[in-house]
């Protein structure tokens, strides 16, 4: 099982093209509300989130994705239930993916250092001990960073191609019209 971490001011783009793509490739993703059962994006969309912050447990779990958007990233960084399955994740080499300006929480943390990362242009001085490459998405390891909102598919297939195999990532992706 894989949580994808909703908190108001989420960046839905985000959230929404990275948890299609992990579901098209039949990744279990349930989506966690950290402010709520209903999470506001940062532009007014309201969505149902699958469980709360209280439902989640370490049983079956595989990974962690934190999408951006402001304030989203702050709300889910002073989550202590978000930073502990996020640390969790990243000391059991699970999957720990965060995009745009979410990589600061991973940063934060002291998860990047060594790593080379990506995120939002004017948050790479919160990548704490990172390489910044500016790439849309970066794989090291078990942690994967996208930049932004243009670059949610590439994230999620970045993700699907950790999780599965770079061949049903590219399936994802080609049955979806992208190339």
């Amino acid at each position: 099982m894989y949580y994808l971490f909703l908190a108001d001011g989420f960046e839905e783009t985000e959230a929404l093209a990275t948890l299609d793509v992990m579901r098209r490739a039949g990744l279990s993703v349930q989506t966690v509300g950290v402010t709520g059962e209903y999470v506001a994006s940062s532009h007014g969309v309201t969505v149902k989130s699958d469980i709360g912050i209280d439902d989640i447990t370490r049983e079956g779990l595989e990974g962690a994705v934190l999408p951006g958007g402001m304030p989203g990233t702050l709300n889910l960084e002073k989550c202590a239930a978000v930073t502990d399955c996020v640390s969790y994740c990243h000391e059991n080499g699970l999957l720990t993916a965060a995009i745009c300006a979410a990589p600061s929480i991973l940063g934060h943390m002291g998860i990047l250092n060594g790593k080379t990362a990506t995120c939002f242009p004017g948050f790479e001085k919160e990548l704490t001990g990172a390489k910044y490459t500016a790439a849309h998405t970066e794989t090291d390891g078990c942690v994967i960073t996208g930049k932004g909102a243009g670059c949610a598919v590439e994230f999620g297939r970045a993700i699907v191609a950790f999780a599965v195999s770079q061949e049903a990532a590219d399936k994802v992706l080609s049955d979806m019209q992208c190339f």
